[in-house]
């Protein structure tokens, strides 16, 4: 089947940027095919890009390239990389925006975090991780704008990978990237299940990182700010006022139904909730 390359962006659509990268892709390979997985990521929010990215991926086809582009750092000394794993290739500035990426396929890291941190942190890559930075200029837009390295470096690069040219020709590899550490569920003093909010989606559901495997046993209370949710729902119709329902990203979420639960709680990514079972 013809290569497949998804872009990720804070571009938004009211604007030509998306489509100067396709273009650049196009010229070089007519029959890539180009998925858009998301252009109205939050400006410049990094963390968010790494959610939806993550929770996208895994439904294309093996051998797809990732071009994913939030990139507060454009024209500084930050890299831009290839990220190679087991099944994918995801380019991208060297800031963060694929630490879920990294963290769902190596399982090295000896602490797992357990709040969201403001800055990202060198990251060392196993678990069949590979990386380069992607330095080789003769494979760049013959200009570069210091402001579009979506259209100028990643469209490009991923043309040419997708026709074929093996990774080690845009630059030197590389042993580590800058990752988020990814904030895991822990239990409390009091033993209660401590969790985060990774995403606010577009409805306004809070996206935790408490997974199904996660939940106490028995009769489950969820506390976020000053309310409490009784029992976790099964479906969203079922459901009224705040509720706890696992999602479609495997991930325990809270929704207000007929309402955006965000704003009903005033509730931000990095906020707690805590999970007791009786």
């Amino acid at each position: 089947m013809p290569p497949v390359i998804t872009l990720t962006t804070d571009f938004g659509t009211g604007d030509a940027y998306v489509a100067s990268m396709k273009g650049v892709i196009l010229t070089t390979n007519p029959e890539a095919v180009i998925v858009d997985i998301c252009h109205t990521i939050e400006p410049q929010n990094v963390l968010q890009a790494a959610f939806v990215l993550s929770t996208t991926y895994k439904y294309f086809p093996t051998g797809t390239i990732h071009v994913a582009v939030v990139d507060p750092g454009v024209g500084s000394q930050r890299k831009a990389i290839i990220l190679k794993t087991p099944t994918d290739l995801f380019l991208a500035p060297d800031n963060g925006i694929l630490s879920y990426i990294i963290d769902e396929m190596d399982k090295t890291s000896a602490t797992p975090a357990t709040q969201i941190a403001a800055t990202p942190e060198p990251r060392k890559l196993g678990g069949g991780l590979e990386a380069a930075a992607i330095t080789n200029q003769d494979f760049w837009h013959e200009t570069v704008s210091a402001t579009f390295h979506g259209r100028d470096i990643f469209a490009p690069v991923a043309a040419l990978i997708s026709v074929g040219m093996p990774l080690n020709r845009f630059g030197h590899s590389l042993s580590q990237v800058y990752a988020f550490p990814i904030p895991r569920p822990y239990k409390n003093d009091w033993g209660n299940l401590i969790g985060h909010v990774l995403h606010i989606d577009n409805f306004g559901n809070l996206v935790t990182n408490v997974r199904s495997g996660d939940l106490p046993t028995g009769r489950i209370e969820i506390t976020t700010g000053k309310q409490q949710i009784h029992g976790i729902s099964q479906f969203y119709a079922e459901t009224k006022g705040l509720a706890a329902i696992m999602g479609s990203s495997g991930y325990l979420e809270i929704s207000l139904k007929n309402g955006n639960a965000a704003e009903f709680l005033g509730a931000k990514v990095g906020d707690e909730i805590k999970v007791e079972g009786s």
